[in-house]
Protein backbone atom coordinates (compact mmCIF):
# COMPACT_ATOMS: atom_id res chain seq x y z
CA UNK A 1 0.00 0.00 0.00
CA UNK A 2 1.86 3.14 -1.14
CA UNK A 3 2.20 5.84 1.19
CA UNK A 4 -0.72 8.43 0.32
CA UNK A 5 -3.54 5.25 1.04
CA UNK A 6 -1.89 5.14 4.48
CA UNK A 7 -2.31 8.13 5.39
CA UNK A 8 -5.92 8.69 3.87
CA UNK A 9 -6.89 5.36 5.58
CA UNK A 10 -5.36 6.81 9.11
CA UNK A 11 -7.33 10.13 8.88
CA UNK A 12 -10.51 8.25 8.05
CA UNK A 13 -10.26 5.79 11.04
CA UNK A 14 -9.03 9.19 13.26
CA UNK A 15 -12.53 10.24 12.05
CA UNK A 16 -14.55 7.65 12.69
CA UNK A 17 -13.20 7.52 16.58
CA UNK A 18 -13.59 10.83 16.64
CA UNK A 19 -17.00 11.09 15.33
CA UNK A 20 -18.19 7.99 18.04
CA UNK A 21 -16.77 9.49 20.87
CA UNK A 22 -18.40 12.57 20.21
CA UNK A 23 -21.76 11.06 19.75
CA UNK A 24 -21.43 9.38 23.07
CA UNK A 25 -20.41 12.07 24.99
CA UNK A 26 -23.52 14.46 23.16
CA UNK A 27 -25.73 10.87 24.68
CA UNK A 28 -24.04 11.29 27.94
CA UNK A 29 -24.84 14.96 27.81
CA UNK A 30 -28.04 14.72 26.58
CA UNK A 31 -28.65 12.20 29.62
CA UNK A 32 -27.58 14.23 32.22
CA UNK A 33 -29.62 17.50 30.74
CA UNK A 34 -32.71 15.49 31.37
CA UNK A 35 -31.93 14.43 34.58
CA UNK A 36 -33.61 11.60 36.71
CA UNK A 37 -35.87 9.67 34.98
CA UNK A 38 -39.49 9.70 36.84
CA UNK A 39 -41.98 7.11 35.61
CA UNK A 40 -45.38 7.85 36.36
CA UNK A 41 -48.21 5.47 36.52
CA UNK A 42 -51.96 5.54 37.69
CA UNK A 43 -53.59 2.92 40.27
CA UNK A 44 -57.37 3.58 40.10
CA UNK A 45 -60.14 1.19 40.23
CA UNK A 46 -60.77 -1.95 42.30
CA UNK A 47 -57.90 -3.33 43.84
CA UNK A 48 -57.26 -6.87 41.69
CA UNK A 49 -55.48 -9.30 39.67
CA UNK A 50 -55.45 -6.49 36.47
CA UNK A 51 -54.14 -3.91 39.11
CA UNK A 52 -51.45 -6.35 40.24
CA UNK A 53 -50.47 -7.29 37.04
CA UNK A 54 -50.60 -3.65 36.25
CA UNK A 55 -48.29 -3.29 39.05
CA UNK A 56 -45.69 -5.04 37.93
CA UNK A 57 -45.36 -4.35 34.12
CA UNK A 58 -45.00 -0.70 35.63
CA UNK A 59 -41.89 -2.48 37.63
CA UNK A 60 -40.75 -4.08 34.63
CA UNK A 61 -41.12 -0.49 32.32
CA UNK A 62 -38.86 0.55 35.58
CA UNK A 63 -36.10 -1.01 34.47
CA UNK A 64 -36.34 -0.91 30.69
CA UNK A 65 -35.93 2.95 31.03
CA UNK A 66 -34.07 2.90 33.74
CA UNK A 67 -36.31 5.10 35.97
CA UNK A 68 -34.79 6.11 39.38
CA UNK A 69 -38.19 6.80 40.82
CA UNK A 70 -42.17 5.77 40.39
CA UNK A 71 -44.55 7.82 41.30
CA UNK A 72 -48.00 6.50 41.30
CA UNK A 73 -51.44 8.02 41.77
CA UNK A 74 -53.93 6.07 43.43
CA UNK A 75 -57.54 6.27 43.93
CA UNK A 76 -59.68 3.47 44.66
CA UNK A 77 -62.12 2.26 47.39
CA UNK A 78 -60.11 -1.01 48.41
CA UNK A 79 -60.29 -4.50 46.58
CA UNK A 80 -58.69 -8.21 47.11
CA UNK A 81 -57.04 -8.70 50.22
CA UNK A 82 -55.07 -11.04 48.28
CA UNK A 83 -53.87 -8.97 45.74
CA UNK A 84 -53.22 -6.03 48.53
CA UNK A 85 -50.71 -7.73 50.16
CA UNK A 86 -48.52 -9.00 46.67
CA UNK A 87 -48.91 -5.10 45.73
CA UNK A 88 -47.61 -4.06 48.62
CA UNK A 89 -44.81 -6.81 48.83
CA UNK A 90 -43.51 -5.61 45.04
CA UNK A 91 -43.47 -2.23 46.85
CA UNK A 92 -41.74 -3.12 49.53
CA UNK A 93 -38.81 -5.41 48.10
CA UNK A 94 -38.65 -2.63 45.09
CA UNK A 95 -34.73 -1.86 43.97
CA UNK A 96 -36.64 1.88 42.59
CA UNK A 97 -37.91 4.37 45.54
CA UNK A 98 -42.00 4.65 44.70
CA UNK A 99 -43.60 7.52 45.94
CA UNK A 100 -48.38 6.80 46.32
CA UNK A 101 -49.64 9.89 45.65
CA UNK A 102 -53.59 10.01 46.27
CA UNK A 103 -54.50 12.49 43.71
CA UNK A 104 -56.19 14.26 41.98
CA UNK A 105 -58.67 16.20 44.16
CA UNK A 106 -61.51 14.03 45.39
CA UNK A 107 -59.80 10.23 45.15
CA UNK A 108 -59.67 8.58 48.00
CA UNK A 109 -57.22 5.11 49.00
CA UNK A 110 -59.40 3.15 51.09
CA UNK A 111 -59.08 0.00 52.67
CA UNK A 112 -56.67 -2.24 50.51
CA UNK A 113 -55.46 1.24 48.76
CA UNK A 114 -55.09 2.60 52.70
CA UNK A 115 -52.15 -0.70 52.65
CA UNK A 116 -50.63 0.08 49.42
CA UNK A 117 -49.85 3.98 50.06
CA UNK A 118 -48.54 2.78 53.74
CA UNK A 119 -46.10 0.42 51.88
CA UNK A 120 -44.26 3.05 49.48
CA UNK A 121 -41.12 4.95 50.92
CA UNK A 122 -42.74 7.79 50.37
CA UNK A 123 -46.69 8.52 50.85
CA UNK A 124 -48.52 11.62 49.41
CA UNK A 125 -52.25 13.46 49.03
CA UNK A 126 -53.61 15.87 47.14
CA UNK A 127 -55.59 18.30 48.94
CA UNK A 128 -59.26 17.10 48.89
CA UNK A 129 -58.80 13.61 49.24
CA UNK A 130 -58.83 11.03 52.00
CA UNK A 131 -57.46 7.66 53.47
CA UNK A 132 -58.28 4.80 55.74
CA UNK A 133 -61.76 2.64 56.39
CA UNK A 134 -59.47 -0.42 56.14
CA UNK A 135 -61.66 -2.67 58.28
CA UNK A 136 -61.77 -5.96 56.65
CA UNK A 137 -65.09 -7.11 54.63
CA UNK A 138 -66.23 -10.20 52.15
CA UNK A 139 -66.11 -9.85 48.77
CA UNK A 140 -69.83 -9.13 48.79
CA UNK A 141 -69.21 -5.91 50.92
CA UNK A 142 -70.79 -7.14 53.52
CA UNK A 143 -69.21 -7.63 57.23
CA UNK A 144 -68.08 -11.06 58.45
CA UNK A 145 -70.63 -13.11 59.33
CA UNK A 146 -69.13 -15.17 62.15
CA UNK A 147 -67.62 -13.22 65.38
CA UNK A 148 -64.96 -15.08 66.30
CA UNK A 149 -63.33 -15.23 62.05
CA UNK A 150 -64.33 -11.43 62.19
CA UNK A 151 -61.69 -10.93 65.10
CA UNK A 152 -58.94 -13.10 63.74
CA UNK A 153 -59.28 -11.07 60.35
CA UNK A 154 -59.46 -7.92 61.97
CA UNK A 155 -56.53 -8.82 64.35
CA UNK A 156 -54.54 -9.74 61.11
CA UNK A 157 -55.24 -6.71 59.36
CA UNK A 158 -54.27 -4.48 62.25
CA UNK A 159 -50.99 -6.01 62.43
CA UNK A 160 -50.07 -5.89 58.42
CA UNK A 161 -50.85 -2.10 59.06
CA UNK A 162 -48.57 -1.63 61.73
CA UNK A 163 -46.43 -3.62 60.18
CA UNK A 164 -46.53 -1.41 57.59
CA UNK A 165 -45.97 1.76 59.88
CA UNK A 166 -43.09 1.00 61.49
CA UNK A 167 -40.94 -0.31 58.92
CA UNK A 168 -41.46 3.50 57.27
CA UNK A 169 -41.54 5.39 60.16
CA UNK A 170 -44.80 6.58 60.46
CA UNK A 171 -47.77 6.62 63.36
CA UNK A 172 -48.54 2.89 64.12
CA UNK A 173 -51.56 3.94 66.57
CA UNK A 174 -53.15 6.46 63.31
CA UNK A 175 -52.60 3.89 61.15
CA UNK A 176 -54.14 1.11 63.17
CA UNK A 177 -57.30 3.05 63.58
CA UNK A 178 -57.84 2.79 59.86
CA UNK A 179 -58.69 -1.05 60.41
CA UNK A 180 -59.89 -1.26 64.11
CA UNK A 181 -62.07 1.81 63.92
CA UNK A 182 -62.57 2.38 60.29
CA UNK A 183 -60.94 5.47 61.20
CA UNK A 184 -60.41 7.84 57.13
CA UNK A 185 -58.39 11.26 57.55
CA UNK A 186 -58.26 13.92 55.00
CA UNK A 187 -54.99 15.16 53.83
CA UNK A 188 -53.70 17.43 56.18
CA UNK A 189 -55.31 14.86 59.10
CA UNK A 190 -53.07 12.22 57.73
CA UNK A 191 -50.08 14.27 57.33
CA UNK A 192 -50.52 15.51 61.19
CA UNK A 193 -51.30 11.91 62.45
CA UNK A 194 -47.62 10.89 60.74
CA UNK A 195 -50.06 8.82 58.33
CA UNK A 196 -49.28 10.19 54.91
CA UNK A 197 -45.29 12.58 54.38
CA UNK A 198 -45.94 15.04 51.77
CA UNK A 199 -49.21 17.08 51.18
CA UNK A 200 -49.25 18.31 47.00
CA UNK A 201 -51.94 19.71 44.56
CA UNK A 202 -49.99 18.94 41.39
CA UNK A 203 -46.47 16.62 40.29
CA UNK A 204 -44.40 19.58 40.36
CA UNK A 205 -45.07 20.65 44.14
CA UNK A 206 -44.79 16.89 44.83
CA UNK A 207 -41.26 16.61 43.31
CA UNK A 208 -40.06 19.45 45.10
CA UNK A 209 -41.13 18.39 47.97
CA UNK A 210 -39.40 15.04 47.06
CA UNK A 211 -35.78 16.30 46.02
CA UNK A 212 -33.32 15.93 48.44
CA UNK A 213 -34.80 12.93 50.71
CA UNK A 214 -33.29 10.55 51.40
CA UNK A 215 -35.32 6.90 51.28
CA UNK A 216 -34.12 3.15 52.60
CA UNK A 217 -34.76 0.31 50.14
CA UNK A 218 -35.33 -3.28 51.02
CA UNK A 219 -31.42 -4.01 50.60
CA UNK A 220 -30.85 -1.23 53.22
CA UNK A 221 -29.02 0.84 50.30
CA UNK A 222 -29.98 4.57 51.06
CA UNK A 223 -30.88 6.38 47.98
CA UNK A 224 -31.08 10.40 48.05
CA UNK A 225 -33.53 11.54 45.30
CA UNK A 226 -32.04 14.33 43.48
CA UNK A 227 -34.98 15.90 41.19
CA UNK A 228 -33.28 18.99 40.42
CA UNK A 229 -33.66 18.13 36.94
CA UNK A 230 -35.57 15.60 35.84
CA UNK A 231 -38.00 13.85 33.51
CA UNK A 232 -41.27 12.49 33.74
CA UNK A 233 -42.35 8.93 31.41
CA UNK A 234 -46.12 8.04 32.05
CA UNK A 235 -47.20 4.31 32.01
CA UNK A 236 -50.71 3.72 30.69
CA UNK A 237 -52.61 0.39 31.71
CA UNK A 238 -52.24 -1.96 28.81
CA UNK A 239 -55.66 -2.58 26.94
CA UNK A 240 -55.80 -6.80 27.92
CA UNK A 241 -55.66 -5.70 31.62
CA UNK A 242 -57.86 -3.08 31.05
CA UNK A 243 -59.98 -5.86 30.10
CA UNK A 244 -59.65 -8.39 32.80
CA UNK A 245 -59.90 -4.78 35.15
CA UNK A 246 -63.52 -5.03 35.03
CA UNK A 247 -64.07 -9.10 35.72
CA UNK A 248 -61.34 -8.48 38.25
CA UNK A 249 -63.32 -6.57 40.63
CA UNK A 250 -64.70 -8.40 43.87
CA UNK A 251 -67.62 -7.76 43.05
CA UNK A 252 -68.11 -8.01 39.84
CA UNK A 253 -66.42 -11.14 40.26
CA UNK A 254 -68.52 -12.52 43.49
CA UNK A 255 -71.95 -11.79 40.96
CA UNK A 256 -70.64 -14.05 38.17
CA UNK A 257 -69.92 -16.89 40.79
CA UNK A 258 -73.41 -16.36 42.45
CA UNK A 259 -75.36 -16.30 39.36
CA UNK A 260 -73.20 -19.19 37.45
CA UNK A 261 -74.19 -21.24 40.56
CA UNK A 262 -77.46 -20.80 40.15
CA UNK A 263 -77.76 -21.51 36.36
CA UNK A 264 -75.77 -24.79 36.96
CA UNK A 265 -78.59 -25.28 39.93
CA UNK A 266 -81.54 -24.49 37.52
CA UNK A 267 -79.64 -26.75 34.70
CA UNK A 268 -79.78 -29.48 37.28
CA UNK A 269 -83.58 -29.07 38.39
CA UNK A 270 -84.71 -29.10 34.50
CA UNK A 271 -82.25 -30.37 32.77
CA UNK A 272 -82.24 -30.57 28.50
CA UNK A 273 -81.32 -27.19 27.14
CA UNK A 274 -77.63 -27.23 28.11
CA UNK A 275 -77.66 -23.59 27.74
CA UNK A 276 -78.27 -22.54 31.55
CA UNK A 277 -75.45 -25.55 32.70
CA UNK A 278 -72.71 -24.10 29.92
CA UNK A 279 -73.28 -20.54 30.27
CA UNK A 280 -73.53 -20.95 34.08
CA UNK A 281 -69.91 -22.96 33.97
CA UNK A 282 -68.58 -19.85 31.92
CA UNK A 283 -69.68 -17.65 34.64
CA UNK A 284 -68.35 -19.60 37.47
CA UNK A 285 -64.80 -19.88 35.77
CA UNK A 286 -64.87 -15.96 35.69
CA UNK A 287 -65.85 -15.23 38.75
CA UNK A 288 -63.41 -18.39 40.14
CA UNK A 289 -60.57 -16.03 38.37
CA UNK A 290 -61.85 -12.61 39.16
CA UNK A 291 -61.40 -13.62 43.53
CA UNK A 292 -58.64 -15.27 42.84
CA UNK A 293 -60.04 -19.03 43.58
CA UNK A 294 -58.18 -20.66 40.51
CA UNK A 295 -54.78 -19.29 39.50
CA UNK A 296 -54.16 -17.20 36.64
CA UNK A 297 -52.81 -19.84 34.17
CA UNK A 298 -55.27 -22.73 35.04
CA UNK A 299 -58.24 -20.56 34.87
CA UNK A 300 -57.13 -19.55 30.73
CA UNK A 301 -56.67 -23.44 30.11
CA UNK A 302 -59.57 -24.30 31.37
CA UNK A 303 -60.98 -21.64 29.78
CA UNK A 304 -59.54 -22.33 26.72
CA UNK A 305 -60.89 -25.68 26.89
CA UNK A 306 -64.32 -24.92 27.93
CA UNK A 307 -64.54 -22.80 25.05
CA UNK A 308 -64.18 -25.41 22.40
CA UNK A 309 -65.78 -28.05 24.40
CA UNK A 310 -68.82 -25.61 24.20
CA UNK A 311 -68.48 -24.89 20.87
CA UNK A 312 -68.85 -28.50 19.91
CA UNK A 313 -71.54 -29.19 21.92
CA UNK A 314 -73.93 -26.38 20.40
CA UNK A 315 -73.56 -28.69 17.20
CA UNK A 316 -74.27 -31.69 19.04
CA UNK A 317 -77.38 -30.28 20.44
CA UNK A 318 -78.30 -27.87 17.88
CA UNK A 319 -78.14 -24.52 20.10
CA UNK A 320 -78.67 -22.10 17.63
CA UNK A 321 -75.54 -20.72 17.94
CA UNK A 322 -76.25 -19.29 21.30
CA UNK A 323 -73.46 -21.77 23.21
CA UNK A 324 -70.98 -21.05 20.66
CA UNK A 325 -71.44 -17.40 21.67
CA UNK A 326 -70.74 -18.42 25.38
CA UNK A 327 -67.88 -20.86 24.14
CA UNK A 328 -66.25 -17.56 22.20
CA UNK A 329 -66.44 -15.77 25.21
CA UNK A 330 -64.28 -18.24 27.00
CA UNK A 331 -61.98 -18.19 24.05
CA UNK A 332 -61.60 -14.60 24.76
CA UNK A 333 -60.99 -14.69 28.41
CA UNK A 334 -59.11 -17.63 28.54
CA UNK A 335 -56.50 -15.81 26.10
CA UNK A 336 -56.34 -12.41 28.00
CA UNK A 337 -55.69 -14.68 30.77
CA UNK A 338 -53.41 -16.62 29.91
CA UNK A 339 -51.10 -13.79 28.76
CA UNK A 340 -48.76 -14.22 31.77
CA UNK A 341 -46.37 -17.17 31.88
CA UNK A 342 -46.21 -19.45 34.73
CA UNK A 343 -43.26 -17.70 36.59
CA UNK A 344 -45.01 -14.50 35.58
CA UNK A 345 -42.87 -13.62 32.45
CA UNK A 346 -45.12 -11.71 29.55
CA UNK A 347 -46.02 -13.81 27.03
CA UNK A 348 -45.53 -12.15 23.45
CA UNK A 349 -49.22 -12.68 22.34
CA UNK A 350 -50.66 -10.71 19.43
CA UNK A 351 -53.69 -9.13 20.19
CA UNK A 352 -54.91 -9.32 16.55
CA UNK A 353 -54.37 -13.06 16.24
CA UNK A 354 -55.55 -13.52 19.18
CA UNK A 355 -58.73 -11.48 18.27
CA UNK A 356 -58.90 -13.24 14.55
CA UNK A 357 -58.42 -16.40 15.71
CA UNK A 358 -61.34 -16.28 18.02
CA UNK A 359 -63.65 -14.33 14.95
CA UNK A 360 -62.95 -16.96 12.70
CA UNK A 361 -63.35 -19.91 14.92
CA UNK A 362 -67.00 -18.30 15.95
CA UNK A 363 -68.07 -17.94 12.79
CA UNK A 364 -67.09 -21.15 11.69
CA UNK A 365 -69.41 -22.55 14.22
CA UNK A 366 -72.01 -20.54 14.37
CA UNK A 367 -72.43 -21.06 10.50
CA UNK A 368 -72.35 -24.92 11.49
CA UNK A 369 -74.68 -24.49 14.11
CA UNK A 370 -77.27 -22.04 11.69
CA UNK A 371 -76.78 -25.18 9.04
CA UNK A 372 -77.60 -27.73 11.55
CA UNK A 373 -80.79 -25.46 12.80
CA UNK A 374 -82.35 -25.13 9.40
CA UNK A 375 -82.11 -29.03 9.05
CA UNK A 376 -84.81 -29.52 11.75
CA UNK A 377 -87.19 -27.38 9.84
CA UNK A 378 -86.63 -29.33 6.61
CA UNK A 379 -88.63 -31.84 5.41
CA UNK A 380 -86.97 -35.51 5.27
CA UNK A 381 -86.75 -36.95 1.86
CA UNK A 382 -85.56 -40.39 2.64
CA UNK A 383 -86.92 -43.48 4.98
CA UNK A 384 -90.25 -43.61 6.03
CA UNK A 385 -90.52 -40.32 7.62
CA UNK A 386 -89.59 -38.80 4.15
CA UNK A 387 -93.15 -40.47 2.92
CA UNK A 388 -95.69 -38.07 4.37
CA UNK A 389 -97.42 -35.79 2.10
CA UNK A 390 -96.54 -38.24 -1.05
CA UNK A 391 -98.96 -39.50 -3.18
CA UNK A 392 -99.95 -43.50 -3.65
CA UNK A 393 -102.29 -45.47 -5.61
CA UNK A 394 -104.25 -48.18 -3.40
CA UNK A 395 -103.26 -51.55 -4.59
CA UNK A 396 -105.82 -53.53 -2.27
CA UNK A 397 -109.06 -52.07 -0.56
CA UNK A 398 -108.85 -50.39 2.23
CA UNK A 399 -111.24 -51.44 5.05
CA UNK A 400 -109.44 -49.85 6.81
CA UNK A 401 -106.53 -51.77 6.24
CA UNK A 402 -104.83 -52.72 3.00
CA UNK A 403 -101.70 -51.32 0.81
CA UNK A 404 -100.71 -48.91 -1.03
CA UNK A 405 -97.85 -47.99 -3.94
CA UNK A 406 -95.89 -45.07 -3.22
CA UNK A 407 -92.75 -43.87 -3.83
CA UNK A 408 -92.47 -47.02 -6.17
CA UNK A 409 -92.86 -49.33 -3.64
CA UNK A 410 -95.67 -51.52 -1.68
CA UNK A 411 -96.54 -50.05 1.85
CA UNK A 412 -99.09 -51.50 4.55
CA UNK A 413 -101.47 -48.67 4.92
CA UNK A 414 -104.42 -47.66 6.99
CA UNK A 415 -107.42 -45.38 5.81
CA UNK A 416 -108.27 -42.63 7.60
CA UNK A 417 -112.25 -43.18 6.80
CA UNK A 418 -114.60 -44.74 8.06
CA UNK A 419 -115.53 -46.02 4.43
CA UNK A 420 -113.50 -49.07 2.19
CA UNK A 421 -111.22 -47.12 0.18
CA UNK A 422 -111.24 -49.30 -3.62
CA UNK A 423 -108.41 -50.24 -5.54
CA UNK A 424 -107.37 -47.98 -8.12
CA UNK A 425 -108.20 -44.61 -6.19
CA UNK A 426 -105.66 -42.12 -5.29
CA UNK A 427 -104.77 -41.64 -1.45
CA UNK A 428 -102.39 -38.81 0.16
CA UNK A 429 -100.20 -40.12 2.90
CA UNK A 430 -100.82 -38.33 6.25
CA UNK A 431 -98.14 -39.55 8.45
CA UNK A 432 -96.38 -42.76 8.60
CA UNK A 433 -95.48 -45.33 11.96
CA UNK A 434 -92.66 -48.11 11.04
CA UNK A 435 -93.68 -49.43 8.07
CA UNK A 436 -97.52 -48.60 7.88
CA UNK A 437 -98.87 -45.33 6.11
CA UNK A 438 -101.84 -43.53 7.25
CA UNK A 439 -103.48 -42.47 4.24
CA UNK A 440 -106.97 -40.34 3.22
CA UNK A 441 -108.59 -40.25 -0.47
CA UNK A 442 -106.98 -37.47 -1.93
CA UNK A 443 -110.72 -36.12 -3.46
CA UNK A 444 -111.89 -36.20 -0.19
CA UNK A 445 -109.05 -34.02 1.03
CA UNK A 446 -109.35 -31.34 -1.55
CA UNK A 447 -112.94 -31.06 -0.79
CA UNK A 448 -112.01 -30.79 3.21
CA UNK A 449 -110.29 -27.87 2.21
CA UNK A 450 -112.50 -26.11 0.28
CA UNK A 451 -114.99 -25.88 2.58
CA UNK A 452 -113.18 -24.52 4.89
CA UNK A 453 -111.48 -22.14 2.95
Amino acid sequence: MSPVRKRLLFYVLLTALFSASSFGLAEAAAKDEAGTIVLRASLEGVVGIAMEDHLGEIFAEAERLGAELIVLDIDTPGGLASSMRSMYQSILDSPVPVVVWVWPSGARAASAGAFIVLSSHVAAMAPGTNIGAAHPVTAGGGDIPDDEMAKKVTSDFAAQIRSLAEQRGRNTRACERMVTDSASYTANEALDAGVVDIVAADLETLLQALSGRTVTLASGEEVRLDLDTFEVRRYEMSARLRILHFISRPDIAYLLLVVGIYAIIFEVLSPGGFVMGVSGAVLVLLGAYGLRMLPVNMAGVILLVAGIAVMILDLVVGGVGVLSLFGAAALVFGGLIIYRAPGGELLHMSYSFLIGAVVVITAFFLLAAYAVWRSFGRKAVSGSEGMTGLEGVVVSDLSPEGSVSCHGEIWRAVSGTEETISRGRRVKVVKSEGLTLHVVPVEEEKTGEGENS
